[in-house]
């Protein structure tokens, strides 16, 4: 019986040997890879926890600190948008008393974590394979290897941590300013046009209306959609420097290839995600049915 059981085992550890080098032929199993090295290079003993921190924290500024500017004109401009047209269209048909859940599904749940992973992916994680892949072609990784430092611990790691950290913060930030900014923007539109908009809209409701409609699993997703789309674009961005060729002419098309990659990886992720929200949807179709 023992000798059956043993050579059971020998067969199951020969098949997920076999699916690992299955995996890691492929690039989303070499992307996991990268990203499993880079995690566990935080607990290394060569780990130097100033040199760490420091890169860490200048990555999380970069991310997420110097994209400010056109993330709150997006997220204005954004939230404007949704607020009027769902106020006027709910008012319309009747359901005015679904307007805080529809802000919640538009703005919180779904296109404010994925703007704001667009806008991250396109300015900072083509940053980042620029920066790496330039490091790569003048055989700089390679020097630092020689030196004696970890290459995906100084330069994927501090990538990985701050930019799922700026994400993070950067969707918290997308979402308040979507709907704080874009109320201020609806009244002051409103204030222009007179009775152009025909919205009585304040922000005692609008705000009791959001609140109301948020349930726990949307504080949970609040933290892990940014953090889960984060770590896609900077793994993605790393990996797309790391196995570069050695050409200057290939950065830029490495480049190109990590935001669409990017893009790819988060929607696919969203949908992922999303499905643990299938449930309650069909559920307030069938109330509304």
């Amino acid at each position: 019986m023992e000798t059956n059981k043993d050579e059971q085992l020998t067969v199951i550890g020969k098949m997920f040997h076999s699916l690992g080098l299955f995996l890691l032929r492929k690039t989303a199993g070499q992307q996991v890879a990268l990203f499993i090295r880079a995690f566990m290079s935080l607990f290394s003993r060569s780990r130097s926890f100033k040199t760490d921190s420091r890169n860490i924290i200048l990555q999380t500024f970069f991310t997420g600190v110097e994209i400010f500017p056109i993330l709150f004109v997006v997220a204005t401009l954004f939230g404007t948008v949704v607020i009027v047209e769902v106020i006027t269209m709910m008012g319309k048909v009747g359901f005015s008393d679904v307007v805080g859940g529809l802000m919640v599904v538009v703005i919180i749940r779904e296109l404010g974590p994925i703007l704001t992973a667009f806008l991250i992916a396109g300015r900072s994680g083509s940053s980042l394979t620029t920066y790496i892949g330039g490091m790569v072609i003048n055989s700089e990784v390679d020097a630092l290897a020689s030196m004696g430092v970890d290459p995906i611990r100084y330069l994927v790691m501090p990538g990985l941590i701050g930019g799922a950290v700026a994400t993070f913060i950067m969707t918290i930030v997308f979402s308040a300013s979507a709907i704080c900014a874009g109320f201020l923007m609806t009244k002051i539109a409103i204030a222009i046009t007179g009775n152009a908009i025909n919205l009585q809209l304040t922000w005692d409701y609008l705000s009791t209306e959001i609140l109301n409609a948020m349930t726990f699993m949307d504080f949970i997703f609040i933290v892990i959609k940014p953090l889960v789309f984060g770590s896609i674009i900077t793994t993605n961005a790393c990996y797309q420097a790391m196995n570069i060729p050695r050409d200057i002419r290939q950065v830029p098309k490495a480049t190109g290839k990590s935001v669409i990659k990017s893009f790819f990886y988060i929607v696919c992720a969203d949908v992922f995600l999303s499905l643990f929200y299938f449930i309650d949807y069909f559920n307030e179709i069938s109330k509304i049915i």
